[in-house]
């Protein structure tokens, strides 16, 4: 069929202007594609054919640019002595970035098992990091030992059993064969320390990947500032202090190894506790740039706060120890990419040479996938063998696992069917009621409280206050009954570009509305929408597909904790570079209101946000006095509300501001915005689930306090259980 094309403008005849005002939801019957799509601004830009990604580049380019200033400061360290202060400000940044960890209090260790092999006992014991934190683990001694003998903690990687795994238990078995004692330990998440499992159902609640376990309650415990790693690696320093009660141990001979997940915690643990003479990480080791270019930040405990925004690197962990033993232990086809692991070792190299020990840091690599295998294991033991003085033959042996079962230190084979106790959720809830004592005190003086949130979120949340405005790129338009529908692109903060959609009415009565939809930018502009209902009222209205969303969104970037779709990884990038999601996309907003107003003569301008988007709004609204009025619909609470709930709506992250509950919430930004027009309709809490009135005071008693404090409290309105029918007409309240 002949197709014809029409330009439509104001002066075209009725019946045209009628045929194309038809809903845009319905098929165009020229070419078959969908009119909804027609509303994308640059889907055939080839130019920004990766844009759904731009999120994730846009983050690792930030990361480049500081691992690039931490570079220059290593190629500048030409002396032993420019190492020595090198490794004194490694030592300080990490305590720093890691976090003060708990008071050493009573380990209360006991037996509760004693199995007797072949050349070995095993002992099955309980330890308590902190009080009533249960960790369940196995110490192995071989037989015939004379004096005391070198010991090595074994650090499991991801896998549901933990060190009970055929292959970790291969390792274990051969280290015990060549007269180490071995003690192995479940991390958080994994062997008996589930926290997420139902033993009821028989049903791991997050799903069955031992990273979702780390990364769920991980994200919670960034948003107080903490993070996964200083538990995990808290628990590996208890290691530590439960050999050293150990009349077999010879204190001065400590080591430690792990694989994957284990090469995290054996590198972090080493870094951090003096008592661990040699460390030899398997399959970790890489570099951050290479990390970023290849597989992308991993689950929570491989992350810490602000790291590559200090000027850590994985080469870090291991200078810091030097000249102490180091073996890295790599593979060529890892995903932890081998050339970050080669770069890594050639900086490290580096500081044990100042010291004149080149001989205590090596790398082996062999020519397989992610995996352990033989000449690895071999490399392993004799590393062992000369630094923790245990000299014997280094042959990886045969060796026969132990049964299913045999290796249960609880009763029930889980912590929490057998003892109960602490959770990395009941912890930090703990920690998350101090802090919000804190912010109730502080909010009992209103001005001063203000002005600190302020100050304050726009340092944790990364936000970058414009600078620079571009002109808008126009890309098409349609013409409806009483408005034009504009199609446009802007350049935002970084490398990629905003597309919006902006309804113009024929009349316009100089105020405007940025609507915005963690669904994009199209469903707001659906006929009957949201878009059309103002723009019908003479607002000019403009709805963005910020980065990450929309034509900009999601990308294709997981990373190993995606959980319900939704890449925890991403959020960790951005906690790494000191940013956040919400504080770059809030920058975008300001840009938006800025180039609204330049452009298109308005004089007021309001925002609309739904759901998990609304704390983009907030921080825009906070941080710009431009947008005059808020609604939110169906935002939740606060970041309280997310950490306070042992389950939370996943997506809701992304809207989090790590280390925020250190300094405010997202009420405080509400508050800041008295005398300002605000209404809120339709509250949830963290797992998005609504609010009943009077359930809130803990978090909205800060709003109406601030707006009573303003003699505004006509201008604020938060409304429950509200009918989807009865929106408009809360609309109408809202714009007079």
């Amino acid at each position: 069929m002949k197709q014809r094309f029409f330009l439509v403008t104001n002066k075209c005849p009725t019946f045209l202007k009628a045929v194309m005002s038809v809903s845009l939801i319905m098929t165009l019957a020229s070419n078959g594609l969908k009119a909804q799509d027609s509303l994308n601004v640059i889907s055939r830009w080839l130019n920004f054919s990766d844009a759904k990604n731009s999120l994730y580049h846009d983050l690792a380019n930030q990361a480049y640019r500081q691992l690039d200033v931490r570079n220059d400061i290593i190629s500048n360290i030409h002396s032993l002595s420019g190492w020595k202060l090198r490794q004194q400000w490694e030592r300080s940044a990490l305590a720093d970035i890691v976090g003060t960890f708990p008071k050493k209090t009573p380990l209360n260790a006991r037996i509760t098992k004693t199995i007797k092999e072949d050349n070995y006992t095993i002992e099955d014991v309980i330890y308590e990091s902190q009080p009533k934190f249960y960790i369940t683990a196995s110490l192995f001694i071989p037989d015939g030992l004379k004096k005391k003998a070198p010991a090595i903690i074994y650090c499991s990687g991801h896998s549901r059993p933990g060190y009970r795994s055929r292959i970790y238990q291969h390792v274990i078995l051969n280290l015990v064969k060549k007269g180490f004692i071995v003690f192995a330990f479940d991390p958080i998440g994994q062997g008996e320390r589930l926290e997420y499992y139902d033993p009821k159902t028989g049903k791991y609640v997050l799903g069955p990947s031992p990273t979702h376990e780390h990364s769920y309650p991980g994200a919670q415990l960034f948003i107080t500032g903490s993070s996964l790693a200083r538990y995990m690696i808290w628990d590996g320093i208890r290691a530590v202090d439960y050999l050293l009660t150990r009349k077999e141990v010879d204190p001065d001979r400590i080591g430690i190894t792990g694989r994957s997940g284990g090469g995290t915690q054996s590198a972090y643990i080493a870094a951090l506790d003096n008592q661990i003479y040699a460390a030899a990480p398997e399959n970790y080791i890489t570099s951050f740039k290479r990390l970023l270019q290849a597989i992308g930040p991993q689950d929570a405990e491989q992350n810490l706060f602000n790291e590559i925004a200090r000027g850590i690197d994985h080469a870090d962990l291991l200078e810091v120890r030097a000249p102490k033993p180091t073996l890295m232990i790599t593979t060529t086809r890892d995903f932890f990419p081998i050339q970050g692991a080669i770069e890594t070792a050639r900086e490290v190299s580096r500081i044990y040479k100042a010291y004149g020990k080149s001989n205590n840091f090596r790398m082996v690599a062999d020519n397989t996938v992610h995996a352990s295998n033989k000449k690895n294991r071999e490399s392993m033991y004799a590393f062992f063998q000369k630094y923790l003085d245990n000299p014997g033959d280094s042959t990886d042996l045969e060796v026969e696992p132990l049964r299913n079962g045999e290796l249960l230190v609880t009763k029930t084979g889980q912590v929490s069917t057998s003892l109960g106790g602490e959770t990395i959720f009941s912890l930090n809830r703990k920690y998350t009621e101090k802090l919000v004592r804190k912010l109730q005190t502080s909010r009992k003086d209103i001005p001063r409280h203000i002005s600190g949130v302020l100050k304050a979120a726009k340092k944790l949340s990364g936000y970058h206050k414009p600078k620079v405005y571009h002109a808008p790129v126009f890309t098409g338009r349609f013409q409806k009954n009483g408005y034009v529908i504009g199609k446009y692109f802007v350049k935002g903060e970084g490398g990629y570009v905003i597309p919006y959609l902006l309804m113009i009415p024929d009349k316009p009565n100089g105020k405007a509305v940025i609507c915005l939809n963690p669904a994009g930018k199209s469903i707001e502009a659906a006929a009957g929408g949201d878009m059309e209902w103002f723009v019908k009222r003479g607002f000019t209205v403009l709805c963005p597909d910020l980065i990450g969303l929309g034509e900009m969104g999601p990308g294709e970037y997981h990373g190993d904790s995606f959980i319900k779709n939704t890449s925890y990884g991403v959020w960790y990038l951005s906690t790494l570079i000191g940013r956040s999601i919400v504080g770059i996309r809030a920058g975008d907003v300001v840009r938006l209101t800025r180039l609204l107003k330049k452009n298109n003569h308005i004089s007021r301008i309001y925002g609309l946000a739904r759901g998990e988007i609304a704390p983009v709004l907030l921080h825009a609204a906070a941080f710009d006095t431009a947008i005059s009025r808020v609604i939110l619909i169906k935002p939740y609470c606060s970041y309280r509300s997310i950490v306070m709930n042992r389950l939370y709506k996943p997506s809701f992250v992304h809207g989090a501001v790590p280390g925020a509950l250190k300094a405010y919430d997202l009420p405080d930004l509400a508050a800041s915005l008295a005398p300002r027009k605000l209404m809120m309709i339709d509250i949830t809490n963290g797992n998005d689930e609504p609010l009943a009135p009077g359930s809130d005071s803990t978090d909205l008693s800060i709003i109406k306090a601030a707006y009573h404090y303003r003699k505004a409290g006509n201008q604020l309105n938060i409304l429950y259980d509200e009918s989807p029918e009865n929106l408009h007409g809360l609309f109408e309240k809202w714009i007079k």
